[in-house]
């Protein structure tokens, strides 16, 4: 049985904000959400985080995470004390249960180093260390003639001779969970800082004669903690460095790696191209060919094969067919669903709306709760008024019809199958099947009319 505990109780004070440190984002994630998942990739069968500042609102952040424990440490004295919190809810059923130490603010270790010091640990203790050419501040791996491990000594409480050792402690750390348990019970105070250390627990396992073995991380950024928004700007970038790699081995074009920014998950079809300084958040699916310009926002998008999005367009919660051109300067709102061919030129909204295949909205249009048909064109200065001022109503616009520019559709309304729209009309009753309909005033002159001029 493993169990996984997330220390996840610090203020973060260097961070000046109200928000608890563990709720500021790393690629439009929460850190402890970030923690949580590869938690959760390891299949863990009991998950506890320990909280204190902030605590009302993690807990309501993370409120429909199901099987998610919390325990609160106040006062924070340290990490010994806070697993201690935990200890009552760690799950003991067999011997060879173990229980994993995470933190809530180290957001970026992954699951499979995780499950490589699971793996090394034996029946013993692991724990991931790393080589720092600067290990200041780091608690040292200090090890015996034959090079096994016997302790760990925190940077305030190191001798001269163990401030020179170059491995430390990231503080993730495996161990038996009966074991612990009677560790945590002798945990002291007895250091420079006063606190319970959760690192002294392996010097105990070493006086009960078991085998402390170590494993390091893939690379650098798994072990990167968080305290101030200089470091979490920096684990930012490092991260999306990392993401934008993924992306570039997985055959997909950047324009420019240093300004893309994954903010959820990326889907990618083959040959596709992304220029700079595109946002995606959410879930976010490019199909095969799809050419993505520069500076887009797409949140909850699906596009499909050899569709452009030109620069500058705003895409969420929308779905665009294949072949499809959209943009620049595109809006499309949630519920709006692009058929393969559609185009939606500069300066288009859509929202809550279908266009069918091959439709047009070349520029300057709002089309909101609207069914539209296929090889429809839509006038630029067009508009659908679907809102009352208290109600939603739906535009229906047939197959092959023909919006005149600066167009009005005051919904609910109908125009019919290959109907014709004369530029300038407000529609407020249905419109018949090939037919034009128009609606403006009669254009008059009128003779020997000035122009008025300024009063002196």
């Amino acid at each position: 049985m493993l169990n996984i505990v997330i220390l996840a109780a610090g203020q973060g004070k260097r961070m000046q904000s109200d928000l608890p440190k563990v709720l500021h984002p790393i690629a439009g994630k929460s850190m402890l959400s970030h923690v949580l998942d590869s938690a959760r990739a390891l299949q863990a069968d009991n998950i506890i985080a320990v909280i204190g500042h902030g605590a009302g609102q993690v807990r309501t952040r993370f409120a429909d995470e199901v099987g998610l424990q919390f325990s609160i440490q106040d006062p924070q004295r340290g990490t010994g004390h806070a697993v201690q919190q935990a200890e009552p809810l760690l799950l003991e059923n067999q011997d060879n249960d173990v229980t994993l130490v995470l933190y809530g603010d180290v957001p970026l270790v992954q699951p499979s180093t995780m499950q490589r010091l699971l793996d090394v640990r034996g029946s013993g203790v692991a724990i991931l260390t790393e080589l720092l050419d600067n290990p200041t501040g780091y608690g040292r791996i200090v090890r015996d003639a034959r090079g096994q491990v016997v302790a760990i000594v925190e940077h305030k409480d190191a001798t001269e001779a163990e401030s020179q050792i170059k491995e430390v402690n990231t503080g993730i750390v495996v161990a038996p969970t009966a074991k612990l348990k009677t560790w945590l019970a002798r945990l002291t105070n007895n250091n420079a800082q006063g606190e319970y250390y959760l690192t002294d627990i392996i010097g105990m396992a070493v006086a009960d004669g078991l085998s402390v073995n170590v494993a390091h991380p893939s690379a650098p950024y798994e072990t990167a903690g968080v305290n101030s928004r200089v470091q979490q700007a920096a684990v930012e970038r490092t991260w999306q460095a990392e993401l934008a790699r993924r992306q570039l081995e997985a055959g997909v074009t950047l324009a420019d790696p240093a300004r893309f920014d994954q903010r959820g998950s990326l889907h990618c079809g083959r040959d596709v191209f992304i220029d700079v300084g595109c946002v995606f958040e959410g879930i976010v699916t490019l199909g095969n060919g799809v050419h993505i310009g520069p500076h887009c926002v797409l949140r909850d998008v699906s596009i499909g094969d050899s569709t452009r999005i030109e620069a500058f367009s705003h895409l969420q919660q929308a779905v665009v067919g294949k072949d499809a051109h959209v943009g620049p300067y595109a809006r499309l709102r949630p519920g709006a669903a692009l058929s393969d061919r559609v185009h939606v030129g500069n300066f288009v909204e859509i929202k809550n709306a279908r266009l069918g295949e091959d439709a047009k909205a070349g520029h300057l249009a709002y089309l909101g709760d609207a069914e539209i048909g296929a090889r429809v064109n839509i006038g630029a200065g067009t508009i659908t008024c679907n809102y009352d001022g208290a109600n939603k109503y739906t535009t229906v616009i047939g197959d092959d019809a023909f919006i005149g520019s600066d167009t009005q559709l005051v919904a609910p309304v109908t125009v019919g199958r290959g109907a014709t729209l004369g530029a300038g009309t407000t529609l407020t009753s249905d419109a018949p099947e090939h037919q034009l309909t128009i609606s403006r005033a009669k254009q008059i002159t009128i003779p020997k009319w000035k122009r008025p001029v300024k009063k002196t």
